[in-house]
């Protein structure tokens, strides 16, 4: 099942984003599962499931967007390690 969402844009916002509709949405969805995989809010799979890509499309844009695919800090790591 799916959820339409609605939003109101300016008509203007395109052209000054040099994009169409249909792209502005597709971007508009991987930014935001991007942003909310980062923040640890959601996981790979369902940040990729959000934007509508495969996982590995998914990895392979978070490397577009800066943001590594790993989401355990050195500090993290050294306690895992040290644990066990």
């Amino acid at each position: 099942m799916s959820v339409r969402v609605e939003l109101d844009l300016p008509e203007d916002a395109f052209s000054s984003l040099t994009t169409t509709p249909e792209r502005f949405v597709r971007e508009m969805r991987l930014a935001a599962a991007v942003k909310w995989y980062e923040m640890r809010r959601i996981s790979q799979c369902k940040a990729a499931e959000l934007a509508g890509v495969s996982r590995q499309e998914f990895i392979d844009a978070l490397a577009d967007f800066g943001v590594s695919p790993f989401q355990i800090t050195p500090d993290e790591l050294s306690e895992e390690v040290r644990r066990g």
